[in-house]
């Protein structure tokens, strides 16, 4: 075996060992054993992934080990990336998880689900038959689903938002169900080989297509199917919403680009409009949620909707320039998507895990709740601060590079000849600029608020830092953010044979090593050059101003406070006044729901005793989709009651009156 195969191999073995610990092993070590468990798991699929990505493959055949369709297992570029992609969130989260564990998920049969769920994701990638795929994927809702109930008896909020992933995630199995069993229908086979032989006529590869979308697009958190994500990932434990946010919605992604790149074999142009289009719509959606979001993990949550819509936008880019013969600025798009996932992947898991540690440090994830963390929690403070940066999309930020890249991507293909085009990418420049700087107010909100401004509770005020291994997690991830803003080369080789899977034979796109410099359309960008410059500009800032000729005697006097007394916590911005300004302008999409009660002294209609001012700011798509089927499934439900009163009289009528009718239908029919 290659170097891939084993990493794989025992990146299985040690995730199967460590879900068998937590089952026999007493209270106390449980979680340590675990977590190093799937830590290790992690580290030997990253091995295998990059491995992969190299060039390395390897290909298993399990007839008997399933009926009817057996197992077969496949790993190449595209497969091995998104195996690293999994393997360092699992790293991370499974050593954050050590301590983590002991005041979130609790329990043998739950934490012996967390090692499990790890391997079938990382089985997902691999799986290289329609069997093998569909059960890896229903492996991998189930085991996901069990992690987000964890706490169910702690909150009722986890009841509703288990209901509402179950039935979401297998609402979108169902639609990969669909799509793929028609295809391999019509390809003799469910093997991917077989799917990649076939001869679709145009109408049924449209049909495989859009079904299989809808699903993947569920899983990946994209409008208007992501009404599951910011409840699943809030009411998680931190380091299952970490995997869930930057390892598993990355599979949606993944399907997307294995169905309609490599097995359909690219497609027409409007399949890769659509993809486009639902990318731009999610991403500017999300991070208006986000933007309005008070609660710190259903912030993070809408803000993966908003990188995984980032994602499509690319995936849909390099989809669309394929079509049309562009393979130059084909690969370039794709690059920056496929980035744009690890990028997301490395400051999406060090702002969960962050989140993680304040809410165990203060019991609270509500943003009008905190402040003042930088003295209780200051390691927690500089991790969430560099996740913070890195997904802001602004120098030297982790996610500027990718976001470079795709706008680069983007303005160059405006001048690509077809009215679809034309019309399509500058709206496309538009909203990933929007996004960027709708993103920068997010997150300034989220770290300004929370951690730097007073302290506007008691478990703010007492907030403590977070125990070691947790630290240690949280500096994985930091690490790993630093190193992709600052040295992004060093995997972009790599994304060039992936595009190769999905497209066919791009052209590369990005070269250089310290410098990025764009192949056949202009561009250069040197993102450690560009940190360089930022740090020394900051340095020759402070020095010029601290140097002893220039820097005036310090005088400490009482701040101005207008004759209001010292400045208290209730004169500052919360999460929601700070979004204020931000809900005016994007009113008319928001819509927020205001409510203002004003109490009164008995004595005196004039005299007020207090003033409550409430906002809510619902998710448009959910008021407008869901209620409504809800509403109707509602009165469904209570129509049904009637016609089932527990009489054995009507039951036994029911049968009769239907059996009467299949006959006269069988008649009027021969």
């Amino acid at each position: 075996m290659n170097l891939a195969a084993t990493g794989l191999v025992v990146a299985a073995a040690l995730g199967g060992l460590s879900a068998v610990v937590a089952l026999v092993v007493p209270t106390r070590p449980r979680p340590v054993l675990v977590g190093l468990g799937t830590a290790a798991s992690g580290a030997a699929a990253v091995t295998a992934g990059v491995a992969a990505t190299g060039g390395q493959s390897f290909a298993v055949s399990l007839p008997e080990l399933l009926p009817l369709f057996g197992v077969s297992l496949e790993l190449d570029a595209l497969g091995g990336l998104f195996v690293a992609v999994t393997g360092g969130v699992a790293v991370v989260a499974g050593i954050f998880g050590m301590s983590y564990s002991r005041h979130g998920i609790g329990g043998r049969s739950v934490q012996s689900v967390f090692p499990l769920f790890v391997v079938v994701m990382l089985l997902v990638p691999v799986a290289a038959s329609v069997g093998t795929f569909l059960v890896c994927w229903e492996l991998m809702a189930l085991t996901s689903l069990l992690l987000v109930a964890a706490e169910h008896r702690q909150r009722p909020e986890v009841a509703s938002a288990v209901r509402w992933y179950a039935v979401m995630t297998h609402l979108g199995l169902v639609s990969v169900l669909f799509g793929l069993l028609v295809f391999a229908a019509r390809a003799g086979g469910d093997s991917f080989d077989a799917l990649r032989r076939a001869d679709l006529s145009p109408g049924v590869a449209g049909v495989v297509f859009v079904l299989t979308l809808l699903g993947f697009a569920s899983k990946a958190g994209i409008l208007p199917l992501h009404a599951w994500l910011p409840r699943a990932h809030p009411e998680a434990p931190s380091h299952v919403s970490a995997l869930m946010s930057a390892a598993m919605v990355n599979l949606g992604v993944y399907g997307i680009a294995r169905v309609g790149g490599d097995l359909l074999g690219g497609g027409p142009a409007w399949w890769w409009l659509l993809v486009l289009g639902l990318g731009a719509v999610s991403a500017v959606y999300g991070i208006l949620q986000a933007a309005m979001s008070a609660d710190l993990k259903r912030l993070l949550g809408y803000s993966t909707t908003e990188n995984m819509g980032l994602v499509l936008v690319g995936l849909g880019a390099a989809g669309l320039f394929a079509s049309s013969g562009q393979r130059v600025l084909a690969g370039l798009a794709l690059a920056a998507a496929l980035l744009h996932v690890i990028n997301h992947a490395s400051f999406k898991s060090l702002l969960f895990l962050a989140a993680g540690s304040v809410l165990h440090g203060t019991g609270t994830r509500d943003l009008d709740a905190l402040g003042g963390l930088r003295r209780g929690m200051p390691v927690t403070t500089a991790a969430f601060g560099v996740g913070a940066l890195a997904a802001s999309a602004l120098p030297p930020g982790t996610a500027f590079v990718s976001e470079w890249l795709l706008l680069q991507a983007l303005v160059h293909g405006v001048a690509v000849p077809g009215l679809a085009t034309a019309i399509v990418m500058p709206v496309a420049v538009a909203v990933v600029a929007l996004t960027a700087g709708l993103a920068v107010a997010t997150f300034v909100k989220a770290f300004g608020v929370g951690f730097l401004a007073k302290p506007r509770s008691a478990g703010a005020q007492q907030a403590t830092e977070s125990p070691a291994t947790m630290l240690v997690g949280m500096a994985f991830a930091g690490a790993a953010c630093v190193v992709l803003a600052l040295e992004p080369a060093m995997v972009l080789p790599a994304l060039a044979r992936v595009g190769g899977v999905v497209f066919g034979s791009l052209e590369s796109a990005v070269g250089g090593e310290v410098t990025l410099r764009l192949e056949g359309v202009a561009g250069v960008l040197s993102p450690l050059l560009l940190a360089l410059a930022l740090l020394a500009a900051v340095v020759v800032t402070v020095a010029a101003v601290r140097a002893p000729g220039v820097r005036a005697a310090r005088r400490e006097a009482r701040l101005w406070d207008c004759g209001g007394g010292p400045m208290s916590a209730r004169m500052e911005y919360t999460a929601t006044s700070f979004a204020e300004p931000l809900q005016r302008v994007f009113d008319d999409v928001v819509q927020p729901e205001l409510d203002v009660d004003v109490d009164h002294h008995e004595e005196s209609a004039y005299l007020v005793r207090a003033v409550e001012y409430r906002r809510r700011v619902a998710d448009r798509v959910e008021r407008r989709l869901y209620e409504p089927v809800l509403a109707v499934a509602w009165r469904w439900g209570e129509a049904g009651r009637g016609l089932a009163n527990g009489s054995v009289h009507r039951y036994l009528g029911y049968g009769f009156y239907t059996l009467c009718g299949l006959l006269i239908v069988l008649v009027v029919l021969r």
